[in-house]
């Protein structure tokens, strides 16, 4: 099992990542994984940096802790020949300690370019061809695919390091993921369900799997649920509500009933460590072997503190 800390690139900015990134590794955590948006999700959160040079800034400010998307779409925003290109040049600079995470995305951050946002049907089959080019540019040499929804024309990826990086699928049901066991490498989830974990093996996945897991360390349990509150409360709508609203405003307005007991709910609140290590034990009878902590605390040097001191020893 290995144990990760979920850089909020909607809640700070570029210099403050790559601060926490640097005392992830100090602290003992084994790898960092950050979102990669175009907006934050709510307009207070107020930030959303360009993942990528903040990646590779990281890469040079560290030395061993992993570096992960959690995650990239590829299909609108991107297309997936820029981001073989950018997971390719990440894994270089990082010394072979990038993985790709991938998934078919959210309106909030898709629709600026002004394309439609697809219906999850569409977005999977888009998803496959995308992940497609992307193991045809890591093959090396100049390249053309021709697809439903995605082309390439005579693309070569020249800086490819020895050892590709892992691909880890974003799936929130049996259908996304079939396509991580089919065309990734492993799988990503935002809840520790162990539906997902054998829908992925049933199809033939056996590599990582990744899951993230809500927290907001305060000095006690309603310190950390205001906090959550303040900036996360748009994560309890589930996922059909978080991948169709357009704008920060719209999360805003859409999370407007949610209460201070119902972050109590969702994440794990306050000092206590024993708390903590249940989910992360939840998560790992569940099936999966990659564990993010995402903390939403008010103070994030005094979670760091509180990992490497309360947490690490519990969980090791």
């Amino acid at each position: 099992m290995q144990i990760g800390f979920k850089l909020a690139s909607e809640a700070f900015g570029p210099k403050e990542l790559v601060r926490q990134a640097v005392r992830a590794e100090e602290v003992g955590f084994d790898f960092v994984e950050i979102s990669d948006h175009f907006h934050p999700w709510l307009d207070n959160q107020g930030h959303s940096p360009f993942a990528w040079t903040v990646l590779g800034t990281i890469a040079a400010s560290t030395e061993k802790v992993g570096l992960a998307t959690g995650v990239t779409c590829p299909i609108l925003r991107y297309h997936p020949a820029i981001i073989a290109q950018a997971a390719a040049t990440t894994a270089l600079l990082s010394d072979g300690r990038f993985t790709l995470g991938i998934g078919a995305g959210e309106r909030l951050n898709e629709h600026i370019v002004g394309h439609d946002f697809p219906p999850v049907l569409i977005r999977h089959r888009m998803l496959r061809e995308a992940l497609e080019i992307i193991r045809l540019l890591w093959r090396g040499g100049y390249r053309s695919y021709y697809g439903e929804f995605l082309e390439l024309s005579e693309a070569r990826v020249f800086d490819l390091p020895d050892t590709l990086p892992v691909i880890a699928v974003a799936a929130g049901g049996p259908s996304a993921a079939k396509i991580a066991a089919e065309l990734g490498d492993g799988l990503f989830a935002t809840e520790s369900d162990p539906a997902l974990v054998q829908a992925f093996q049933r199809e033939g996945g056996s590599g990582p799997r990744y899951v993230e897991i809500g927290v907001a360390f305060a000095s006690d349990d309603r310190a950390g649920a205001e906090a959550a509150l303040s900036t996360n409360r748009w994560s309890t709508g589930g996922w059909k509500v978080m991948s169709e609203l357009p704008n920060p405003a719209n999360f805003a307005a859409a999370s407007t009933t949610v209460r201070v007991k119902d972050m109590l709910d969702s994440f794990i609140c306050g000092s206590d460590p024993k708390p903590y290590v249940e989910a992360v034990r939840k998560a790992v009878d569940a099936g999966f072997d990659h564990v993010v902590l995402m903390n939403a605390g008010p103070d994030m040097d005094a979670f760091f503190d509180f990992y490497r001191s309360d947490l690490a020893p519990l969980l090791r």
